[in-house]
């Protein structure tokens, strides 16, 4: 279904007219901040690859605090929905 997938943004090299590259890296290379440390930069566009890749980067990265957190507040709602319909 390539008529709803979404567009992919324009690329702008910036390269100054008397800049002459003798190094690796160009000062002047726009890049976002983090996407050396993202490994969900270019995940897959099925609807399986999105989960498992988002799956392997919660296993490889753990935030404890950020898990529970997420797991205390769905605890919460759930008992929160069942006192509701119980009564």
């Amino acid at each position: 279904m390539a008529f709803i997938s979404k567009r992919k943004n324009k690329t702008f090299s910036y390269e100054p007219r008397y800049y002459k590259a003798d190094k690796d890296g160009s000062p002047y290379k726009v890049q976002q901040k983090f996407d050396d440390y993202r490994s969900t930069l270019n995940a897959p566009t099925s609807l399986k690859g999105k989960f498992s890749s988002a799956w392997d980067e919660l296993r490889v990265n753990p935030k404890n605090n950020t898990n529970r957190r997420t797991v205390y507040i769905a605890v919460l709602l759930g008992l929160a929905v069942y006192l509701y319909l119980r009564f």
